[in-house]
């Protein structure tokens, strides 16, 4: 991978684990490997699974409705930290995501950060053509990993609610290069973590 500007990396790193992570080895990795090759660019790393994002409340949710000029002051203080997320992955040409497998689908923490980035206005429009995603021009790189095997052409393939909800919800609001690279299987076995691992050394 090439490039001819500084660029800004953010990771979102989700698993709640402090030992044992597949998916936090993948995301050390590659942003490792990004340091190297890229040692001026501007590396942001947000641990949402070991700090976690409040998930959204009732007083939140009407100040995202709410137009900015008639916010009330604790509207504005509800909307504060949603805002910050929008800021920082504005400002970031590059986003990474380290996501383990939880029941089939994505942690709760990386749902509330998503919770807080999907947002009318801010991160997409509705328009008479339908929704329309205003985070473009950004490459997505989804690091995941699972403990048994979800493969494409795999007997529990259709079970992964993983990849199809979060290229879904990143097309919404415009990321649509989106490359996947998945640790299979990592409780039977070391193999498919060390493809991954592989896999990410090839891309970066």
């Amino acid at each position: 991978m090439e490039q001819d500007k500084m660029k800004t990396l953010l990771v979102v790193d989700s698993s709640p684990l402090t030992q044992g992570s597949k998916s936090r080895e993948l995301t050390q990795l590659f942003t490792q490997q990004w340091a190297k090759k890229y040692p001026a660019d501007k590396i942001i790393e947000r641990h949402v699974g070991h700090h976690p994002l409040p998930h959204l409340d009732e007083a939140t949710i009407h100040a995202f409705f709410t137009p900015p000029e008639a916010r009330t002051a604790e509207q504005r203080e509800a909307v504060a930290l949603s805002d910050e997320l929008i800021d920082e992955l504005e400002s970031t040409d590059v986003l990474v995501i380290g996501s383990p497998m939880h029941n089939f689908s994505i942690t709760s923490t990386l749902k509330a950060w998503i919770d807080h980035i999907v947002r009318a206005g801010r991160t997409f429009n509705y328009t008479e053509q339908g929704p329309q995603g205003l985070l473009t021009e950004k490459t997505v790189y989804i690091l995941a990993a699972r403990g048994g095997n979800y493969a494409a052409g795999s007997p529990m393939q259709q079970l992964n609610h993983q990849d199809t909800y979060l290229k879904t919800i990143l097309g919404f609001i415009g990321l649509t290069n989106v490359q996947t690279i998945s640790a299979e299987g990592v409780s039977m076995g070391n193999e498919g973590f060390e493809h991954a691992k592989q896999m990410v050394m090839e891309t970066v």
